[in-house]
């Protein structure tokens, strides 16, 4: 079916009519699956009930989360103070006590004092420190320091502070995750030569400052000290935290053991889905800490959700771009642009990252040409600035083919040869190019030769749609006997490994223009792939493929007869760029969809598919009446 030139991208016209009049920006648009999996999450309470989120790549994933936790909370959030006071009996074994949330200091304040005070006289203060801070803890240091004088206490001081919340966050974010920083850490101190530790060198970790909320730690970094990982999961298990001797070289250090502090948490592992499926298959115990996920989305599906929020989410991007405002058909532009970073003409993409660079290159060519708004034609302009920069190898490889190092026919017809459409992926860059596919035939078994095979440039999937095309073959015209000829295929002038099967369509039609010497059209490229029944299925990189094959024809020049075919199933992933669809209108280039092989075969030969096959059976089995079998060159030539 040849397209319209309105089915080659989509058409943000639409979209545009659900453009709010006033936007509220929004991190978490198109996030309600991952949004209902945390607030699921935030209602458990215990041990085994933490999260992982998983982020794709160019999501913020701290904005997100400070987006989400701006109007939630854990359910179980309950936050103290925490102090290392003086241990009367052990000045070795500091005591870790809680207290109120903002009360450390006036409660270092009163303890102070009342040691200060004479045995006697007591009571009343006593019984003030209990009813102004009490906490169990608290409870059990009073009851040991109640007969204790300030001499009594050793060491250097009587308190420290270890964490004090005078307005806890609703959230920590660990995203570089070292021992000190998640796990805090003993300083130690040399006093005429004894090395020592103190309650002021007792510093926190982002475990501690958490204790009693929510701790996102960011998984990648973590999972690079395999250590931190099984210490933290000891920690969520035993529900408390100890800290790590000290060396055994530093002296009287060694013996200072600061009491277990009591961990209540949530965690929430930040990563990928590499990661995530990592943690799944190599650790047993990560089901159960962490049964909750929390799956960010990298797309916006349109089919499903109406496009109104997606522009709160734009609205999000342009306030942390900080540029200049979009016009309309700088807004069409880029809504153009959201579908072709997803591959589909009915999703937007949420990539934070990309469109912030998107949209401070096309600000800066809005700045340079004096507009007062971002337009399509900055918007056009910073993406052709993109093109630039990364196109030097696809230049290189298409000034190959125009000076014919490399041979690619655009016109006219042949023979067991056509052009197939293919992506090139080398260093750091893609880009689609054509490339000539070629069949011969000869005396055989039936069997069909992938010269990129017997020479190792094969990659596996490439070697299944060989295959899969032979099985394809042997069904059409080889059901009762076998056909007495085999066939060679291959990628010319190919050097480097092929894999993938989007070129199965193409080598069967060539093939099959081999086996019945039918000439196909050189102006018209193909891609797709095919099963055993001959019907074409999906491939990937449909734009970039077609548009490299444009690129060529149009340095060369259109004739009218120029385009591609590819499957039926690849039609919603069309985002062409303008001049194509400008080419299409005008009947310069053609854009085929096809379900079937015999589609493509008639596009390609301008022939009746059962006049092919006919051909090809004529060519390939004995229908000769004599009960001896004829040979090769004889049903070849005869």
């Amino acid at each position: 079916m040849k397209l319209d030139c309105l089915a080659l991208q989509p058409q943000t016209g639409e979209w545009l009519k659900e453009l709010p009049a006033e936007l509220k920006e929004d991190a978490l648009v198109g996030q309600k699956r991952a949004v209902t999996a945390l607030k699921n999450a935030l209602r458990q309470h215990g041990t085994y009930s933490n999260i992982y989120a998983l982020f794709p790549g160019g999501l913020l994933k701290r904005d997100i989360l400070d987006a989400y936790f701006t109007d939630s909370r854990w359910e179980f959030t309950n936050w103290y103070d925490w102090l290392y006071l003086a241990n009367p009996s052990d000045p070795l074994r500091p005591l870790c006590v809680n207290l109120p949330s903002g009360t450390a200091d006036a409660a270092i304040k009163a303890i102070w004092g009342f040691l200060q005070r004479p045995l006697d006289q007591r009571e009343e203060a006593y019984n003030t420190i209990i009813e102004q801070f009490d906490t169990h803890k608290l409870r059990d240091y009073m009851q040991q320091i109640r007969d204790k004088k300030a001499e009594d206490i050793q060491g250097e001081s009587l308190a420290s502070v270890l964490v004090g919340h005078q307005h806890p966050a609703p959230y920590y974010y660990c995203d570089r995750v070292t021992e000190e920083r998640l796990f805090g850490h003993i300083g130690v101190q040399s006093v005429e030569g004894t090395v020592s530790s103190e309650l002021h060198l007792i510093e926190a970790g982002l475990l501690h400052k958490a204790n009693g909320g929510v701790l996102a730690i960011e998984v990648a970094q973590l999972l690079e000290n395999i250590t931190l990982w099984k210490r933290l999961k000891d920690v969520i298990e035993g529900g408390e935290f100890e800290w790590p001797r000290q060396s055994p070289t530093s002296g009287a250090a060694f013996f200072y053991r600061p009491e277990s502090v009591p961990i209540n948490i949530k965690i929430i592992l930040l990563g990928s889905r590499n990661e995530y499926a990592q943690l799944r298959e190599y650790d047993e115990d990560f089901d159960n800490f962490f049964p909750f996920l929390a799956d960010f989305h990298g797309h916006y599906a349109t089919q499903n959700e109406p496009v109104a929020p997606y522009f709160n989410y734009l609205q999000y991007v342009w306030q942390l771009a900080d540029v200049l405002p979009l016009s309309t058909d700088g807004y069409s532009a880029l809504l153009r642009v959201c579908a072709r970073y997803t591959d589909y003409q009915q999703e937007l993409t949420l990539n934070t990252i990309q469109l912030l660079q998107l949209l401070r290159e096309a600000n800066d060519c809005a700045l340079q040409n004096q507009h007062a708004k971002i337009d399509k034609a900055a918007i056009d302009l910073a993406l052709q600035q993109q093109r630039d920069r990364e196109g030097n190898l696809a230049e290189l490889s298409r000034r190959s083919i125009l000076e014919q190092q490399v041979r690619i026919d655009t016109h006219g017809s042949a023979v067991g040869q056509l052009n197939g459409l293919t992506v090139v992926t080398m260093g750091g860059s893609e880009f689609g190019e054509p490339s000539r596919i070629t069949a011969t035939i000869h005396y055989g078994d039936g069997d069909i030769i992938d010269i990129e095979r017997k020479s190792d440039l094969s990659g596996n999937i490439h070697t299944k749609g060989v295959m899969i095309l032979s099985a394809y073959l042997a069904n059409q015209f080889a059901r009762h006997e076998p056909l007495s000829v085999s066939a060679t295929v291959v990628f010319e002038q190919s050097y480097y490994e092929v894999d993938g099967d989007s070129a199965s369509l193409g080598e069967l039609c060539c093939l099959i223009s081999a086996l019945a010497e039918q000439p196909v059209k050189q102006s018209l490229a193909i891609t797709g792939a095919v099963d055993q029944f001959g019907n074409v299925q999906s491939i990937g990189a449909v734009n970039e493929k077609i548009e490299g094959y444009y690129a060529l024809c149009a340095h060369r020049g259109l004739n009218g007869e120029q385009g591609v075919i590819i499957p039926q199933s690849n039609k919603h992933q069309l985002n062409l760029n303008d001049e194509i669809v400008e080419a299409v209108k005008n009947g310069q280039f053609h854009v085929y969809t096809v379900e079937h092989v015999e589609e493509a075969l008639e596009l390609l030969t301008e022939t009746s598919v059962k006049t092919l096959f006919e051909k090809v059976r004529e060519r390939t089995l004995d229908s000769s009446d004599n009960d001896q079998p004829r040979g090769f060159w004889q049903r070849l030539f005869g």
